[in-house]
């Protein structure tokens, strides 16, 4: 009888405690995660006019000894590499025109119209998409392939258009130039309106339409106002003389179409 008194009080303890649970419990909410936002990566902006396209071009062609699309880029990487390794000019034809860097006279000697189209695509696929030669990695030096010198910082990473490139290392391997941007961290902002033609020749241009001018009055004044120019007439009209001491406006002979530069070279320092 005990023992049956002794169970019920137990189980009449164990509904109550069970009760008391459950109406102190309550289901947990689920943690509000906070919105994942995705951070672009920052990307260092380099400014390139029509002007730097050509220098970049000439070095891709004169270095390369006019081979190949595959020569074109590797070359066309280490004027990127140092572009953005802040170590050289920070601009493209800088690099490619600084002393005594790259092939002598490539800021001024022919470039053969049949490697435009080649040379073109190549320039294009550098400043455009961010395209690099992925052997080149981070080399900023090369030397005409076959050659051999006795120092032990130059580490070869390939050979592309007849050049051996190499990244100088010091004895534990670091980088003993800035390292250049990988292209994904690299924009090309292109600035457009810049002439090719160097600052003393843009005077020069030519109007679309040249003008028949007549011969100069050695004795009249000269003046910035321009040449009226009128239809023909089939009666003459009456001419009236300039009062005395009233200037006339003489236009300024232009020079012919022909005698002006038009490749945009620039004096050479030296290669």
């Amino acid at each position: 009888m005990r023992a049956e008194i002794s169970f019920g009080k137990s189980l009449i303890g164990i509904l109550f405690v069970g009760l008391a649970a459950t109406g102190c419990t309550t289901t947990p909410k689920p943690a509000t995660t906070a919105a994942k936002t995705k951070v672009q990566p920052t990307k260092v902006a380099f400014n390139y006019t029509a002007k730097d396209r050509d220098c970049l071009k000439r070095a891709m062609y004169f270095e390369s000894r006019h081979s190949d699309e595959d020569g074109y880029l590797a070359v066309g990487t280490v004027v990127m590499n140092r572009l953005t390794s802040g170590a050289y000019p920070p601009s493209i034809c800088g690099v490619v025109a600084q002393k005594k860097q790259f092939a002598p006279g490539v800021m001024t000697r022919e470039v053969k119209p049949q490697a435009e189209p080649e040379l073109a695509t190549a320039a294009d696929a550098i400043l455009l998409k961010g395209a690099r030669h992925p052997a080149v990695k981070e080399a900023m030096f090369f030397h005409t392939d076959g050659l051999k010198f006795p120092y032990d910082n130059m580490h070869y990473v390939t050979v592309a258009g007849g050049n051996a490139f190499y990244e100088k290392r010091d004895s534990n391997g670091m980088l003993e130039t800035p390292a250049p941007l990988p292209s994904y961290e690299v924009a090309m902002n292109y600035v457009p309106g810049e002439s090719m033609l160097p600052p003393q020749f843009e005077a020069l241009i030519p109007s679309a339409v040249p003008v028949p001018l007549p011969a100069p009055d050695p004795m009249a004044t000269a003046s910035t106002a321009p040449m009226q120019i009128t239809a023909p007439v089939t009666q003459p009209e009456p001419s009236i003389a300039p009062e005395p001491g009233m200037p006339v406006a003489i236009p300024t002979p232009r020079p012919a179409y022909d005698s002006v530069m038009l490749r945009g070279a620039v004096p050479t320092n030296g290669g």
